[in-house]
């Protein structure tokens, strides 16, 4: 079994509906969901910690260098900063890696992104407001070939999609299994 260290978005926690989904999605896969609070959710506050306070906290919860890492948006963003750092892991699961800020395309989250050497798999709707899929895939022209990125077609920063797009949020969520399970075959030939 694989265990995989998931940090909780800005405004979730480790209990909220997504990290619940991504847990739903991935045990059956033999991956052993660790989910964990933030500091500042843990004391009821909203006010987010400043980030060593987020990076410590998760290097607190890694068992082993043989864990995933990752998270949904901020906390897969503290996960992808650790691994920059070298905090020695398997590898990053990425769950709507928050590429800027709403609204605010110019204020760029990527200058981390070359320094990881482990490898990556990021998953991002296409209609996420937090990554803009050309200005992902400049930052990613710099990374190197262990970052597979996968788009979720229609889906927004929760995953969530359109019913005139033809699809559900659960075709979402197999979708992401099937691409997760490969991944991770791949990950054990390497």
């Amino acid at each position: 079994m694989t265990t995989f260290v998931c940090a909780h978005g800005a405004g979730g926690h480790k209990d909220d509906g997504g990290m619940q989904r991504i847990a739903r999605v991935l045990e059956p896969l033999s991956i052993d969901v660790t989910r964990f609070n933030f500091p500042y959710r843990e004391k009821g506050s909203r006010r987010i910690d400043p980030m060593p306070v987020l990076k410590n906290s998760f290097k607190e919860k890694i068992p082993t260098e043989a864990a995933l890492i990752g998270g949904r948006s901020m906390g897969g963003r503290v996960a992808s900063m650790l691994a920059a750092e070298g905090v020695a892991c398997r590898g990053l699961l990425l769950f709507a890696y928050p590429l800027h800020p709403a609204g605010e395309p110019q204020k760029l989250r990527d200058a981390h992104l070359p320094s990881i050497r482990c490898p990556v798999l990021c998953f991002n709707g296409t209609r996420d407001a937090l990554c803009r899929r050309d200005l992902m895939e400049h930052a990613l022209a710099s990374v190197g070939p262990n970052w597979r990125m996968h788009w979720l077609e229609g889906a927004d920063h929760s995953f969530h999609v359109l019913k005139a797009s033809g699809r559900t949020d659960k075709d979402v969520l197999e979708e992401s299994a099937t691409v997760t399970r490969d991944w991770l075959c791949q990950l054990g030939s390497s």
